[in-house]
């Protein structure tokens, strides 16, 4: 049998899991404006980290030896590193809380970032970034917790596409701030300043992120309950479909960002400002498709959002693909089926998310980072993929996109088959 929300009513407790104290309340929660905005400016420290240094992509090349696709190794280094790091934080999120781990990661953050502004050597750079984005792993997917500790369903949707609405600034302003910090200082300048935004996020933590897990909610999980934990979410469909689909689409956006360099300014023949401006053209429409969903949500609710996002990924990804294949290096062609593509992905992202936590309240934590490491993971391929077939076109940032678009389209035609009491 199952309740109102599909939950089985007679099952066993999540080993690990704490009942419940009945006088156990979180610390007062200010406005979910406010805290939209904090944990929109934490969670941007993934976006910001990695699209300020594309437009340096070949000074860092050039910087240490000019091997082609050594700077995408470098991003895939930094995917990896988020992936891992959130497997831990997850937990480390639902056995201490929210706050302790956002503080550590902040801090780890900050100190790797000035790593890799005095790295002699691409090997030392790649273990700094990777370091960087094992602590800054805290900032994307924490935040996403303390969403679902105080709100749900639409109303989480919804927080969630307000937080990419501040999220959003990083990869709309951060290629135009990389820019102008490779133009008038070399390419080790734009890490001191992620140090320095590093530092802000600790100040942030420390004095605005209210802690929403009180201790009796909290797990107290061995290693091995945290892998039968995790065991449990991957075998949970309502789970698993929508957080696949929004994973596969982050993959083509990753795809997307690990080839642009070589498609928009090696064969289209942008200069690092029009660059940049593309870039956060490209961002603009993926926020802007976020906000157009946040307002949908009362009318359409999140399981059609998702699956018209789909079909317009699908879309704009066979488009792309075509336009590649023909070999065509104009601007405008390849940058439309983008902008759609990016688009798209801000009516999957917020709903695939949403979906996916929906069932998961007892270990929000450990799902959230399960999600944001099927992302990075996913990510990490596309950009390992997208640098071994680097060849200055736009062939395998198009490829890879098509490749995750029919991934996305297979796992939301999964959900859409569930049985009723199933489906997130």
């Amino acid at each position: 049998m199952a309740d109102a929300t599909g939950a089985p009513l007679a099952t066993r407790r999540p080993l690990g899991e704490i009942e419940p104290m009945a006088d156990a309340a979180p610390t007062a929660i200010p406005s979910r404006t406010r805290l939209v905005l904090v944990l929109g400016t934490l969670t941007a420290v993934g976006p910001l980290s990695i699209d300020m240094y594309l437009p340096a992509f070949p000074a860092i090349e050039s910087s240490f030896g000019g091997v082609p696709g050594s700077a995408q190794a470098t991003l895939a280094a930094f995917l990896v590193g988020i992936a891992l790091g959130q497997l831990v934080q997850g937990p480390l999120a639902d056995r201490f809380g929210r706050r302790g781990p956002l503080l550590a990661g902040s801090l780890l953050y900050a100190a790797a970032s000035v790593g890799c502004a005095v790295a002699p050597d691409a090997v030392s750079f790649s273990l700094f970034r990777a370091l960087s984005a094992f602590g800054g792993s805290a900032g994307m997917v924490i935040p996403r917790a303390v969403v679902r500790d105080v709100a749900e369903g639409h109303a989480a949707a919804r927080m969630l596409s307000r937080l990419l609405l501040v999220m959003g600034a990083a990869p709309i302003l951060a290629p135009s701030l990389g820019g102008l910090a490779l133009a008038f200082a070399g390419w080790r300048v734009i890490f001191w300043l992620l140090a320095l935004y590093g530092v802000v996020c600790v100040l942030l933590v420390w004095r605005a992120v209210p802690e929403t897990l009180p201790p009796g909610r909290r797990r107290r999980d061995s290693p091995a309950g945290i892998v039968l934990t995790y065991a449990a979410i991957l075998r949970d469909p309502t789970f698993l479909a929508p957080a696949v689909t929004a994973c596969a689409a982050f993959g083509g956006m990753f795809a997307y960002i690990a080839g642009s360099p070589d498609a928009f300014m090696r064969l289209a023949g942008l200069s690092e400002g029009a660059y940049a401006a593309l870039f956060g053209a490209n961002a603009a429409c993926f926020i802007a498709a976020a906000q157009v969903n946040a307002w949908a949500l009362g009318r359409a609710g999140p399981q059609r959002l998702i699956g018209l996002g789909v079909l317009g990924f699908v879309a704009a990804a066979a488009a792309l693909l075509a336009v590649a294949v023909a070999g065509a290096g104009q601007a405008a062609l390849l940058g439309l089926p983008v902008a759609a593509a990016m688009a798209a992905l801000g009516l999957i992202g917020p709903n695939g998310t949403a979906l996916s936590l929906t069932r998961q309240a007892a270990r929000a934590g450990s799902a959230s980072a399960l999600s944001g490491t099927l992302t990075f993971g996913f990510g990490a391929v596309s950009g390992a993929l997208v640098s071994l077939a680097a060849d200055g076109t736009a062939l395998p940032m198009a490829g890879a996109m098509g490749a995750w678009a029919a991934v996305a389209a297979a796992a939301d035609l999964w959900r859409r088959r569930l049985p009723p009491l199933q489906r997130a």
